[in-house]
């Protein structure tokens, strides 16, 4: 591996191959801040969007309450009656190596987690630009605890060009049904039409494909085998590979231990189509 240092972008770290520029911010929660295919750009743009970490937990944790080992444990709420996303999208990572075409990151699981532990994200294009990989890892080097990992990218609806909003191409074997409180219930049901702010699962593996006609393709894989689709805004679509269901602290608890981190990733395949 080149251990040149990517150049800066804009407060953030650029990686190149082919025609794919990608962008990371350590110090916004290693989020990427935007991806940009044959010079067009698919995340939104702006403080809150483009493509961040969700660790220790993904979407919500039960009026931020869940059980480890008898005890109880309590989160900060911070969406509605609920704790949102995890502690580590909004803390600043460190930089542990980078080149042009790859970088790895790791920050602490912040002052919210009950306790002490790490995650690390490798990201990797390929060397002719036609793919990213996100790998991520959940570790504890002392007592061990429930946890989750994923990612919540924001992809555009349009482009901005004149050209079709994007379409989804999944074939998930079931859905989580979403009760009022926007957790799932437990009980799993046959996919309903979008729009969408569900679970589903796939227990092959995550493989969704975005497409904006005459434009762009993006084909995100995991062997994870969780996906939350959001299409409800008018200007974004998500599509987040996750390990776990929503509030999968209290419902598919997966214990870290010093010696069985989480571990996860997903691949993006992208495709110029003119």
């Amino acid at each position: 591996m080149n251990e040149t240092q990517a150049p800066d972008s804009e407060g953030g770290l650029l990686l190149q191959a082919g025609d794919t520029e990608l962008t990371v911010e350590p110090e916004r929660g290693c989020r990427l801040a935007s991806l940009r295919v044959g010079g067009r750009e698919l995340l939104r743009q702006g403080p809150r969007y483009g493509s961040f970490v969700m660790a220790p937990w993904c979407g919500r944790t039960d009026r931020g309450r869940f059980l480890n080992g008898g005890d109880f444990y309590q989160l900060p709420i911070t969406a509605g009656p609920h704790a949102l996303h995890g502690t580590v999208r909004e803390l600043p990572w460190e930089t542990v190596r980078a080149d042009s075409t790859s970088a790895a990151f790791t920050t602490g699981l912040g002052d919210a987690w009950p306790w002490t532990g790490k995650v690390t994200q490798l990201v990797e294009l390929a060397e002719d630009g036609g793919s990213l990989t996100l790998t991520m890892g959940v570790e504890t080097p002392e007592d061990s605890f429930p946890a989750q990992a994923g990612w919540h990218p924001w992809f555009l609806r349009n482009l901005g060009s004149g050209g079709e909003d994007v379409t989804i191409d999944f074939t998930p074997t079931w859905q989580e049904e979403r009760g009022p409180d926007h957790l799932p219930t437990g009980r799993r049901v046959d996919p309903l039409p979008g729009p969408w702010d569900d679970c589903f699962g796939m227990p092959d593996g995550v493989d969704v494909t975005l497409t904006w006609p005459k434009e762009a393709e993006v084909r995100i894989t995991s062997r994870a085998e969780w996906v939350v689709i959001y299409n409800k805004p008018e200007s974004v679509v998500c599509v987040e590979p996750q390990s776990g269901p929503p509030n999968g602290l209290n419902s598919r608890p997966r214990l870290v231990t010093p010696v069985d981190p989480l571990e996860i990733s997903t691949t993006w395949a992208l495709r110029r189509l003119s």
